[in-house]
C-alpha cells in the first residue's frame, strides 16, 4: 500500500549516511596542546594547538581558536578562528569565522562576512588519510552482547515495618512522662 518504488542499483549505490552530531566539547576556558584523533563529533570553544585527524564533524565555535599544520575531518564548520590548512569533504565558514590556510574540499559553504586567506582547491573526492576506524576486540564484543541479552535483576529489600516502630516509640514516650 505505502511501498516506495526503488531499483536495486539505486539502493545499493547510495550508502546510508550516519547523522553527524557532537560527542565531545572543549570548553571556552580550556587551552589544549596535543592531538585529536578518532571518530565522532568535536566542538572546540577554547584554544587548541596540535593535530586534528578525525572521522566525523569538527566545529570551531565563535570563541574557538585552532592552530594546526593540517586539520583533517569529514565535515568542518568554522565560526571562530583556524590557522592551518584544512582537508575535508565539506567546509562551512560562518559569518564570524576566520581561516588562515589552504583548503582542499569537495563542498564549500560560506556566509557573508566570513574570512579566508589562502587557496581553495575543489576536488571530486578528498582522501583524508585517516587511520582505520577502531574495532572492538572479540572479548569486548562478546561482553557487550552478553550484557545486552541478559536482563538485570535488582533485589528489592523487604519493607521494614516503620509504623510499628513509630508506635512503640510513641508509647514509650507516653508512658514515661
Amino acid at each position: 500500500m505505502f511501498k516506495r518504488n526503488t531499483t536495486p542499483t539505486e539502493s545499493s549505490s547510495q550508502p546510508v549516511q550516519a547523522v553527524e552530531r557532537i560527542t565531545s566539547v572543549l570548553g571556552s576556558g580550556v587551552v589544549w596542546h596535543g592531538s585529536i584523533n578518532g571518530s565522532g563529533g568535536v566542538r572546540i570553544e577554547g584554544a587548541f594547538e596540535g593535530e586534528i585527524a578525525m572521522r566525523g564533524m569538527l566545529v570551531v565555535g565563535e570563541t574557538g581558536r585552532v592552530t594546526c599544520q593540517n586539520v583533517r575531518a569529514n565535515t568542518v564548520i568554522v565560526a571562530g578562528a583556524v590557522r592551518g590548512n584544512i582537508t575535508t569533504q565539506k567546509l562551512e565558514i560562518r559569518s564570524s569565522g576566520r581561516v588562515w590556510g589552504d583548503v582542499v574540499t569537495t563542498a564549500f559553504v560560506t556566509e557573508e562576512g566570513a574570512f579566508l586567506r589562502g587557496q581553495i582547491r575543489m576536488e571530486e573526492t578528498v582522501e583524508l588519510d585517516l587511520e582505520p576506524a577502531p574495532e572492538s576486540t572479540p572479548s569486548e564484543a562478546a561482553a557487550a552482547e552478553s550484557i545486552a541479552q541478559n536482563a538485570i535483576s535488582i533485589p528489592i529489600p523487604e519493607p521494614t515495618p516503620m509504623i510499628e516502630s513509630t508506635q512503640k516509640i510513641m508509647r514509650k514516650k507516653k508512658i514515661e512522662p
